[in-house]
């Protein structure tokens, strides 16, 4: 199936200006539309993302795939982000799909991406699906791992660390919001069909994170949507 690529930009949820990519069918008046959370210091270029959501649009799917702020093509400093703006850039980027493509029908989100997009599946009744590759089951997890990275984060309240072969600043307060969120008890209320795709080679996120994802959600009493 034929697709078209464009891009776009829209306000974020914390006031800076997103870029994004739009992956659509180019032969359909209606598709479904779902949208793309990439990892921690990732962007909606990684050719993964890139051709995920170009074979998507071509199965007659569209994807909005988006930079978080600070990330890609985004305004804003990274060093100033944390979990809450992620969801908060979410929140932004269903609301701009919805007004420019239609009603959103699912979440996709890669790692960290992953954790977002279920946590804001947890609370909206719009979306039908969230399907993660990779995705934490907790936030604390990432703020231990970058604390031992660097000690200088906690004893100095900013530090650097090196991810992907890149430098990138961490603030104290990004790890105080990582810490303070409660993603298990968010997955435990999910009702939508959930799709977990996750290594169990994966040496970088331990697919102990999958199983746990797929037991808290399976946990919840009201939950009878298929998880796999």
């Amino acid at each position: 199936m034929a697709r078209k690529s464009y891009r776009v930009r829209f306000p974020g949820g914390t006031g800076f200006e997103l870029a994004g990519i739009v992956d659509q069918p180019d032969d359909l008046e209606s598709f479904p539309i779902v949208v793309f959370s990439h990892c921690f210091t990732c962007n909606k270029d990684l050719k993964a993302i890139a051709r995920i959501s170009r074979g998507l649009a071509e199965t007659g799917i569209a994807v909005l795939r988006f930079d978080m702020t600070g990330l890609g093509g985004s305004q804003g400093e990274f060093a100033d982000t944390n979990f809450t703006t992620n969801l908060a850039d979410l929140d932004a980027a269903v609301e701009f799909a919805g007004q420019n493509l239609g009603p959103v029908t699912a979440l996709l989100g890669h790692s960290f991406g992953g954790a977002a997009s279920l946590s804001y599946a947890s609370h909206s009744d719009q979306i039908q699906a969230v399907v993660t590759i990779a995705a934490h089951s907790d936030t604390q997890h990432l703020a231990t791992l970058l604390a031992k990275m660097n000690p200088q984060i906690i004893a100095n309240g900013c530090g650097e660390v090196t991810i992907g072969g890149l430098p990138w600043t961490i603030r104290a307060e990004m790890l105080d919001d990582f810490r303070s969120h409660d993603l298990p008890a968010r997955l435990t209320t999910i009702q939508c069909p959930t799709l977990l795709f996750h290594s169990p080679l994966d040496e970088t996120l331990g697919f102990d994170h999958a199983l746990r994802i797929m037991g808290l959600i399976q946990a919840s009493p009201d939950h009878d949507a298929p998880v796999s």
